[in-house]
């Protein structure tokens, strides 16, 4: 507890100390205690949860359906008159090149479709000789269509393997057979492959060019990875209570990585900082989970309730990701102000060496702690409005891309392609045209035989092809497919789905009385994005509006939450600018297609949270300057000067985590890595180390103003003790 005495100016002139401890300080000692004990605990903790999730194993479900929306209502219509229609289907394309009608050609395809029905989970195959329009019109490709007795988010991956297994077992001679559908597709993408391997080993490298020590680069490492590896079975084990869908995992474990590194590395860095200043070890530790540690909660928290703002969006899917993301953030805060301490008591003496070390080594070779980084400053507050329009229109620029995102779901044209998915994909559009793959399921209800629907739907520019009407029970529903002229991705086909239902169908509603519903993967791709279009003012306003309050509760201050929320905003523009450029218009060699529709709220909600953590790591070193000396020029230079390395240093870990996943075999985990890595590299590069001081200079003292209603109204909540 401090006491502070102030002068007529309102500035702080004397502090007197109390010796009461704060909760942080006592959470220190009980570490240096039982530092032992805390270790241990995590290790149990660790073990205990992995085992059991290993155990137990994990029932994530990838489940994206709307209630409400036509594509849904298809779905349900479905499962209510036609449930043996319901579940997933594939397809197993085949083709020769000398035809398919050859007698020996037939019989090995149907000894593979008897093979086939032999499996687990079919429910029924139709050959390609017995489905009119299954062949191609010149008899070199066909198709059989496999019925599954459930969807694809309960399938087993193992079986669905074993599926195509089976039916690439009967290549040779001539005769190519591929498998495709969305459980094929689920079942061939793995998670981040090997990117979580490289992030981790990229990550100690730079700390090890940091610290100079390879032990001191090894606690902040081991303390992200003890988190992460204890929610990773956490998550595991609430997929079972929790729809949770699978790709939650890696995401997970992407941003618990950069996220974990990063905190450890704030409180390690208070304290080499500490030693550095002539503390003993003991007194390094508490000082630094005083004050970096603060820092590390507060971050968390701005974190946590950037990802819980999903929430508002309503989207059960995205709901599941935010649980799991944000427990992730939440024990990562746990682990840097419990673990960390514990790590630190109990190699303290080693790391102090080579800190000091170091430290002399830098002092003969003439190197002041911070100096490059307080010339940096000096020389933007000379001329700050340089830097501040240079960086805005570079971020402008790189935002206006973005103006032009198309959201959607990548379907097998995006795969690999040496995936079956992409090879069955490819060869059903030489066989049938690119709207094969991309159906739309258009629903008759009323009584009609859909004649009248196929007649429409055959003469409507952009339908290249309708199949026979299907009449479902005795509901007097009738559904008739239609083949789209253009790819499922493609933007003609997407503007044919808003014609059918905006123009064509109601039209023909008011002739025969009936109601049409279009469905179809394509029909929800554009039901989910319109969803979270419409549902995204309110998301960012949740999130920017909780941000913006805890930081001026924090800094008492009405100019930096408005700096902070405009900037954050203008950097996930650029990141988001820069995905459309790479997997939107397919720069540097990418597969062009639409962004994962829960693509950018996620990383709206990661990187605003984020970008709060180097806001309240920088902006606080600033306040506590300010309080100390009043002089708002020299705090901004001192506060650069004692975080610029760190926020630098954790930035480019976070760079090499969230770009390894570039190197993923999964497109969607390609598109966060890509988006976070960008933002984090303009946030920590630009925003932090040119706009930021630049504005700051340009606030002067108004930077640390309140008007006094609010300031009576918002809790006082301090990140550094007085």
């Amino acid at each position: 507890m401090a006491v502070q005495l102030s002068d007529a100016s309102g500035m702080h002139t004397t502090q007197l100390r109390t010796t009461s401890p704060s909760e942080l300080e006592r959470l220190a000692a009980w570490s240096q205690r039982r530092r032992w004990l805390a270790l241990g605990l995590w290790i149990l903790l660790l073990a205990a949860i992995t085992l059991t999730s290993q155990a137990i194993g994990s029932d994530y479900r990838d489940d994206h359906s709307l209630p409400g929306t036509e594509s849904q209502e298809v779905v349900e219509t479905f499962q209510e008159n036609a449930p043996q229609q319901a579940g997933e289907s594939l397809r197993i394309v085949v083709a020769h090149e000398t035809g398919l009608a050859a007698q020996d050609t037939r019989s090995r395809i149907q000894a593979l479709l008897d093979d086939v029905r032999a499996l687990p989970n079919v429910a029924d195959v139709r050959s390609p000789y017995d489905s009119p329009g299954a062949i191609s019109s010149d008899g070199t490709i066909g198709y059989a269509e496999v019925s599954m007795d459930s969807g694809a988010a309960d399938l087993p991956a193992a079986d669905v393997r074993t599926l195509v297994d089976t039916a690439e077992s009967a290549e040779a001679n001539g005769l190519t057979v591929a498998v495709g559908g969305d459980p094929v597709r689920e079942a061939e993408e793995g998670g981040g492959g090997a990117a979580e391997g490289a992030g981790i080993l990229a990550a100690l490298v730079i700390l090890v060019l940091m610290f100079g020590s390879l032990l001191a680069a090894s606690v902040p490492l081991v303390t992200a990875v003890f988190a992460v590896g204890s929610t990773l079975g956490t998550i595991a084990l609430a997929s079972h209570l929790l729809e949770i869908p699978s790709y939650s995992a890696p995401l997970m474990m992407l941003v618990g990585l950069g996220v974990g590194i990063d905190y450890a590395l704030l409180v390690f860095s208070r304290f080499r900082g500490e030693l550095l200043d002539g503390a003993d070890r003991d007194r390094a530790v508490r000082t630094a989970l005083d004050t970096a540690g603060r820092s590390v909660l507060f971050a968390g928290c701005t974190v946590i309730i950037a990802l819980l703002g999903l929430l508002a969006l309503g989207l059960g899917s995205l709901q599941g990701v935010a649980f799991a993301v944000a427990l992730t953030v939440l024990v990562t805060m746990v682990a840097s102000v419990t673990l960390l301490p514990a790590l630190l008591f109990l190699f303290g003496r080693r790391i102090e060496r080579s800190v000091r070390r170091r430290a002399d080594r830098a002092e003969r070779a003439g190197r002041a702690p911070g100096a490059g980084w307080r010339r940096l400053a000096v020389a933007v507050q000379r001329k700050p409005l340089v830097p501040l329009v240079l960086s805005v229109v570079a971020l402008g620029a790189l935002s206006i891309p973005a103006l032009d995102l198309r959201l959607g779901f990548a379907d097998a044209g995006t795969e690999p392609e040496d995936s079956t998915s992409r090879q069955a994909y490819d060869l059903l559009a030489e066989g049938f045209g690119p709207g094969i793959n991309g159906p739309l399921v258009v629903l008759a209800k009323g009584g009609a035989t859909g004649a009248e629907l196929r007649e429409t739907l055959a003469t409507t520019p952009g339908v290249a092809g309708t199949s026979q009407p299907h009449v479902l029970g005795d509901a007097g529903i009738a559904t008739v497919m239609a083949f789209p002229a253009g790819a499922p991705q493609s933007a003609e086909t997407h503007e044919l789905v808003t014609r059918l239902r905006g123009e064509v169908l109601p039209a023909l509603s008011e002739r025969t009385g009936d109601s049409y519903l279009v469905g179809g993967s394509v029909a929800a791709a554009d039901d989910f994005a319109a969803a979270v279009s419409d549902r995204l003012p309110l998301f960012i306003l949740v999130v920017v509006g909780l941000s913006a309050l805890l930081l001026m509760a924090v800094f008492r201050s009405l100019l930096i939450p408005l700096k902070a929320a405009v900037l954050n905003l203008l950097s996930i523009g650029a990141s988001l600018g820069v995905i459309t450029l790479v997997f939107g218009q397919g720069w540097f060699g990418a597969q062009p297609g639409p962004i994962e529709a829960f693509v950018p709220v996620l990383i709206f909600a990661i990187v605003f949270g984020l970008s709060m953590d180097y806001e309240v790591f920088l902006v606080s070193r600033m306040h506590e300057q300010w309080h100390r000396t009043g002089d708002a020029q020299g705090a901004v230079r001192e506060g650069l000067a004692r975080t610029g390395s760190v926020i630098t240093a954790a930035a480019a870990i976070m760079i090499v985590v969230f770009g390894a996943f570039v190197l993923s075999p999964d497109r969607m985990l390609q598109q966060f890595g890509l988006g976070l890595a960008v933002a984090v590299l303009l946030d920590a590069f630009v925003i932090r180390c040119l706009i930021v001081p630049a504005v700051m200079r340009l606030f002067g003292d108004r930077a640390w103003r309140l008007p006094r209603p609010m300031a009576r109204l918002l809790p006082k909540v301090a990140l550094e003790r007085d």
